[in-house]
């Protein structure tokens, strides 16, 4: 970024960081829905016996990549449009799917199985999770990087006051 000298603290918050950010609580929401989802539905994401914690763990890795992308993207642009969550929402959603496809045929799921195992999570509030914890978290990153504010500061901190 160019520009005039800048106050340590002001102005928007840099894409790098707000990306740290947003992905941080985009892997913290989604754990923690999946896992709440689950436990008030009484259901397990994946209902198919035998195979394991595999097809999760690649769904999760596949839609981190695909959030991370699609919201560099997004807060890249200036000025960062929130639309750009709506998108960043698509690519997390489609990369579960797509990973929990792949992580099933990885098991040794057929691609029958996987294909109705992925169908379930997309059409269940499985799937409702994972596009309200992207929504929720590419929303907040693009507001990081938008905000004018400073940072917060107490009483004492001004200057001013002596």
């Amino acid at each position: 970024m160019t520009g005039g000298a800048r106050e340590p603290g002001a102005g928007p918050v840099r894409p790098a960081i707000a990306l740290a950010f947003a992905t941080a609580a985009f892997i913290a929401l989604l754990i923690f829905g999946l896992g709440m989802t689950s436990l008030v539905s009484g259901q397990d994401v994946i209902a198919t016996p035998g195979l394991g914690q595999v097809p999760g763990v690649v769904a999760t890795a596949v839609a981190v990549v695909a959030f991370v992308a699609g919201l560099w993207v997004a807060v890249r642009q200036r000025p960062a449009s929130f639309w750009g969550s709506a998108w960043t929402t698509a690519a997390a959603y489609l990369g579960y799917l797509a990973g929990m496809w792949f992580g099933a045929l990885a098991t040794g799921a057929g691609p029958a199985v996987a294909a109705a195992i992925a169908g379930r999570v997309a059409t269940s509030w499985f799937g409702l999770v994972v596009a309200g914890a992207a929504f929720v978290s590419a929303w907040g990153g693009i507001a990081l990087v938008r905000t004018r504010a400073r940072r917060p500061r107490w009483p004492w901190e001004d200057e001013d006051d002596e």
